[in-house]
């Protein structure tokens, strides 16, 4: 099959519905072998029937990710089957949502484990692996790409648990694209805005797809694109980015950055702290606002 991912192999978490159905689909229709993996196995096995019945290639799993054992399983499967692996879509997660102060322990570790914990186990096989290939001298052209969100930029009311894992995941792929680089390898990150499993109940009314049949902006099908680019050979030059997309719409993120200094050339006393910090604030661009404050 002929396309940008021509020959390559990629890996979709969550790949059972929602995004990581349209990025299985995608990338198989560019002419790559997918795994799909989900924990839901009625979910798993019908993207990859959509995908044999278009011509292409495909293999379900149900291993957990946020298992590195288990993560090894779906590295293995996929090197059984096709003999390589290019690209990594880390997409699966959950939400539990709930205000801080209401949030259990259980809640933050789940999500953690699944977002990112998940991002590590998986990847963590796969960079290994291209690590031995680089060192003995084989050309790799290996593919991260992570997933973080609005939440991991911005915050979100009520999602302390989901902002801090996707903030994390972010922080994740600037060290990855920074330590893989020299072997051949990029990472960048995705922030979506798209109806999935985890948005259309909350977001029903906004994300409701359009009566009149105009474009659907909120189409999970919106963002393939840019993810089948991102596990091409083309993408080679980009990493260490986050990219947000919604609908037609795509731009970089512009993370943290250092500011403006103000320099003493000596230590502070705590009673001149909060004079220096004023004049700083005022100088400084205003922080955009978490979201649903």
């Amino acid at each position: 099959m002929n396309g940008l991912c021509a020959g390559r192999t990629a890996i979709v978490t969550g790949g059972g519905n929602g995004l990581g159905k349209s990025y299985a689909l995608a990338l198989a229709a560019a002419g790559a072998n997918v795994v799909v993996n989900d924990i839901n196995s009625d979910a798993a096995a019908a993207t990859v029937a959509e995908i044999e019945a278009a011509g292409g290639p495909a293999l379900a799993n149900t291993d957990d990710i946020s298992s590195h054992e288990r993560a090894g399983r779906i590295f293995q499967a996929a090197l059984e089957a096709y003999g390589d692996l290019h690209a990594v879509v880390n997409n699966a997660g959950i939400c539990r949502d709930r205000m801080f102060a209401s949030l259990a322990e259980e809640d933050w570790d789940a999500v953690v484990a699944v977002h990112l914990k998940g991002h590590f186990c998986l990847s963590s096989h796969a960079a290994r692996y291209w690590r031995a290939k680089a060192k003995s001298g084989e050309a790799v052209s290996g593919r991260i790409i992570n997933t973080s969100s609005g939440a991991g930029l911005l915050g979100s009311l009520g999602q302390s648990n989901y902002s801090a894992a996707k903030g994390g995941i972010l922080s994740l792929t600037l060290v990855q694209a920074a330590e893989l680089g020299r072997y051949g390898v990029t990472a960048n990150a995705l922030a979506p805005q798209a109806r999935t499993g985890m948005t259309e109940r909350v977001f029903a009314d906004m994300m409701r797809v359009p009566e009149d049949g105009g474009f659907d902006r909120y189409h999970p099908d919106n963002v393939a694109p840019l993810v089948v680019w991102l596990a091409s050979a083309a993408s080679s030059g980009v990493t260490g980015r986050c990219f947000e997309i919604f609908g037609g719409k795509i731009s970089i993120a512009d993370g943290w950055r250092s500011g403006r200094v103000y320099d003493k050339g000596a230590r502070f006393a705590a009673e001149e702290i909060g004079e220096r910090i004023a004049a700083l604030l005022e100088a400084a661009p205003p922080p955009e606002p978490v979201y649903g404050a």
